[in-house]
C-alpha cells in the first residue's frame, strides 16, 4: 500500500507547477532525493564548457549530431561524450529524459523535480549543447507506423526478460505495461522529433532495451545513420556497431578485414596470456573481472570431485538466463531455455555419454528466474550420467573444458575457448564466433540432433585439425583485443575516469591520437581500416 507520502506526491503531480515550485524553494543546487543525482558531472562540467567553447572555434565544421540518454548515470556519461563531439566541431543535441530508474515507476512530481535539477546541472553546458527534454516532446495522439509498434512489442518484451530473467513474457504483467507504456512514449517523441529535425547521424548507447532499443528502432526506420555502443569489464574501452545493436556482437567486418591474417607471436603470447588469468581467476591488464570463482585444479581433481568416469563427456555451458547477450540471439531455438531441455532430455537416452551441464556463475547474482530453477523444475530427477553443476559450487570452468570431448553453447565463449583446445563444439545461438570455420552450427532441430548423433558416434573423429585452432586463436584474439575500441569514460566507472582522464586530455593531441578514430566511428565521419572494431550494415 502507498504511504500518505506517495499519495500526496502523486496528487500533486497532476497539479501545474506543484513539483517545480516545491524544488526551487527546498533543493535549488541540490541533488534531488530520488535517486536522482549528476554530481559526476557537476563538478567537472564549468571547466569542461570553458574548454569546449574554446576548442570548437578551430574546429568549425562538423556534423548534425543527435546523441540520447535515458537514466541519470547513463545522463553523466553521454553530456561527456557530446561535449568531446562538441569540441571537435559537430553541432551536438542531446534528446534525454530525466528519469532516475529503468525497472520502476516514479510519480509525476518526483519526475518533474529530476527534470527541474536536470535542467538546472546542464544548463551551463547549453552554449555548446542543444538539450531536448523529451518529455516537452510527449505526443500522445501521433500515430505510428506499423513497424515501430512492432518494435516497441519486441523491445518490451526484451525489458521484460532483462528485468526477470526469463524467456517467457507476461503481458499482462504491470511492469510489462509500465515498460510498454515507456516505450511507447519514447517511440512517438523521437518519431515526432526526428521527422521534424533529422540529424546527420545519431549515437545511442546499447540499442538493444529501455527507451535505448526504442530510440534506435526509430532511427533506423528513419535511415538516420545511427552508432550504437556498450561497456563491457575492458576498462578504457568499449564496443562501437554502426547501423546494427552493439549487444548483436556481430564481428562480420572484422572477420573479414583479417581474412588473410596470421597473428604474431606476440599477439598469440598476449592472448594466452589473457585466457590464463580467465582460468586462475585473477584480474589481467585493463580488465576488471574475475570469471571463475577458485583457480583451475586439474583434471584428477575434477574427475574425482564430479565422480566422473571414463565415458566421453560433453560440457553444456549456458548463459545467464535474460541476459541482454542472450535477446534476439535465437536461430533454431524459440530460447535458450528450450534449447536446454531439449538437449537434456536428448542425453538422457544416452546413459553411454556423461553430460555435465555447467550452469553460468553469474546466476549467482540474479533475483528472479535462473536456467538452475528451469532444470529443476522441468526435470527434477536426472540420472547419474548427467552432472548439474550450480552457480556457486567450487568448480573451475576451465577444469570441465580440459575433461570435455564435446561441447555444447548458446553464445557463451566457453565455446570458442574450448575449440583452442581442439575440442569440437556446436554453437546454437547468434554468437560472434559463429560460422569461423571452427564449430558446428546447425539451423535446425533437425541438423542438430543429426549432428549430435554423428558426432557422439565416435567424437574423437572429430577434433578439430591444425587450421582450424588456428582460425580460432584467430578470432580469440580478435574479439578480445581488437573488437573494443579505445574510449576514456567506462559508464560504471565514470567518477575515477573523469579523474584520470578529464576533458582537456581527451581532446588534447595525445588524446585525440588514441581516440580520434573512436569518435570517427561514432559520427561516421570516416571509414574505419582493417584494425577497427566498429561493425557496419550500411
Amino acid at each position: 500500500m502507498a504511504s500518505k507520502k506517495e499519495i500526496l506526491k502523486k496528487v500533486l503531480g497532476e497539479l501545474p507547477l506543484t513539483a517545480e515550485v516545491y524544488w526551487l524553494l527546498r533543493q535549488n543546487g541540490y541533488s534531488s532525493p530520488t535517486s536522482f543525482s549528476l554530481k559526476n558531472i557537476r563538478e567537472v562540467l564549468p571547466e569542461a564548457v570553458k574548454l569546449t567553447e574554446k576548442v570548437r572555434v578551430k574546429n568549425k565544421t562538423g556534423k548534425k549530431v543527435l546523441t540520447f540518454a535515458s537514466t541519470h548515470y547513463w545522463l553523466e556519461h553521454v553530456v561527456m561524450t557530446s561535449l568531446a563531439l562538441s569540441a571537435q566541431g559537430h553541432n551536438v543535441t542531446l534528446a534525454y529524459y530525466p528519469y532516475g530508474h529503468w525497472h520502476a515507476d516514479s510519480t509525476q512530481f518526483d519526475i518533474r523535480r529530476q527534470n527541474m535539477y536536470a535542467n538546472s546541472v546542464l544548463r551551463p553546458a547549453s552554449s555548446v549543447i542543444h538539450f531536448e527534454n523529451m518529455l516537452r516532446n510527449n505526443f500522445s495522439f501521433t500515430q505510428l507506423p506499423e513497424q515501430l509498434i512492432k518494435d516497441v512489442e519486441q523491445i518490451t518484451s526484451y525489458d521484460y526478460m532483462y528485468a526477470f530473467q526469463t524467456e517467457e513474457v507476461n503481458r499482462e504483467d504491470p511492469f510489462y505495461h509500465f515498460r510498454y507504456e515507456r516505450n511507447l512514449q519514447t517511440a512517438k517523441a523521437m518519431f515526432n522529433y526526428l521527422r521534424k529535425n533529422q540529424p546527420d547521424v545519431a549515437i545511442i548507447p546499447n540499442g538493444t532495451i529501455l527507451e535505448f532499443g526504442v530510440a534506435f528502432r526509430v532511427c533506423r526506420y528513419l535511415k538516420i545513420p545511427t552508432s550504437t555502443y556498450e561497456f563491457s569489464d575492458k576498462r578504457g574501452a568499449m564496443w562501437l556497431a554502426q547501423n546494427e545493436e552493439i549487444m548483436l556482437q556481430n564481428t562480420d567486418r572484422l572477420w573479414n578485414a583479417y581474412a588473410q591474417y596470421e597473428l604474431s607471436p606476440a599477439e598469440l603470447k598476449e592472448t594466452k596470456t589473457l585466457l590464463s588469468s580467465r582460468r586462475n581467476a585473477t584480474t589481467y591488464g585493463d580488465y576488471s573481472r574475475k570469471w571463475q570463482r577458485i583457480p583451475a585444479e586439474g583434471q584428477a581433481v575434477i574427475r574425482e570431485k564430479l565422480g566422473l568416469s571414463n565415458k566421453p563427456i560433453v560440457l553444456l555451458a549456458t548463459n545467464v538466463l535474460g541476459d541482454s547477450l542472450t535477446l534476439g540471439r535465437n536461430t533454431f531455438t524459440k530460447s535458450m531455455s528450450e534449447w536446454i531441455i531439449r538437449t537434456i532430455q536428448y542425453f538422457i537416452e544416452k546413459p553411454d555419454v556423461q553430460l555435465v551441464i555447467r550452469i553460468h556463475p553469474g546466476e549467482a547474482l540474479v533475483k528472479h528466474g535462473s536456467i538452475l530453477d528451469l532444470v529443476k523444475k522441468t526435470l527434477p530427477q536426472l540420472p547419474e550420467h548427467i552432472k548439474l553443476i550450480e552457480p556457486l559450487d567450487e568448480v573451475n570452468t576451465y577444469d570441465l573444458m580440459d575433461v570435455a570431448e564435446l561441447g555444447l553453447v548458446y553464445t557463451t565463449t566457453v565455446g570458442l575457448e574450448m575449440a583452442l583446445r581442439g575440442i569440437p563444439v556446436v554453437v546454437a545461438g547468434k554468437t560472434h564466433y559463429r560460422n569461423r570455420g571452427f564449430t558446428h552450427d546447425p539451423n535446425t532441430w533437425v541438423d542438430y540432433f543429426k549432428l549430435l548423433n554423428k558426432l557422439l558416434e565416435n567424437v574423437h573423429e572429430y577434433r578439430l585439425n591444425e587450421s582450424q585452432v588456428a582460425l580460432a586463436w584467430k578470432s580469440t584474439y580478435l574479439f578480445f583485443f581488437k573488437y573494443p575500441v579505445p574510449f576514456p569514460w567506462h559508464m560504471v566507472h565514470l567518477k575515477e575516469d573523469l579523474d584520470k582522464y578529464p576533458l582537456s586530455e581527451v581532446i588534447g593531441s595525445s588524446g585525440m591520437k588514441k581516440y580520434a578514430e573512436t569518435f570517427a566511428s561514432l559520427t561516421f565521419s570516416q571509414t574505419k581500416d582493417a584494425g577497427n572494431g566498429a561493425q557496419s550494415t550500411g
